[in-house]
């Protein structure tokens, strides 16, 4: 198992990077520029955590430059399909919603 997993959510004039480690607890974060120099930026900040993979956000889509970078940088990348990303941030924003959303996560209909 990776010991650190870096989070990528790829934009046109950006990207936002988070790396968290197998017990999910928050290592770092890095935002850079959309450029041509955008993987190795990132591969310099993440050399702190040898053992990682990358999870890059529509690796086939938007981030698809990226993905091809790292890959070609000798990094593992993992593609995180779009609509699976949006889903996660749902269930985060309701978590920090002031309503309480407990229920819903409990609910068996909704968990499938």
């Amino acid at each position: 198992m990776t010991a650190v997993m870096i989070g990528v959510d790829p934009h046109k004039g950006s990207h936002t990077a988070v790396a968290i480690s197998a017990d999910e607890c928050p290592l770092g974060r890095m935002g850079v520029r959309a450029c041509p120099a955008q993987a190795e930026q990132l591969v310099a900040w993440a050399q702190a955590w040898p053992d990682r993979a990358w999870a890059v956000e529509g690796a086939a889509g938007l981030g698809h430059l990226l993905a091809r970078q790292l890959v070609a940088a000798g990094e593992y990348v993992v593609d995180v399909p779009p609509k699976l990303a949006a889903r996660v941030r749902l269930l985060v924003s309701c978590e920090r919603s002031s309503f309480d959303c407990g229920s819903r996560f409990r609910d068996d209909a909704l968990c499938r």
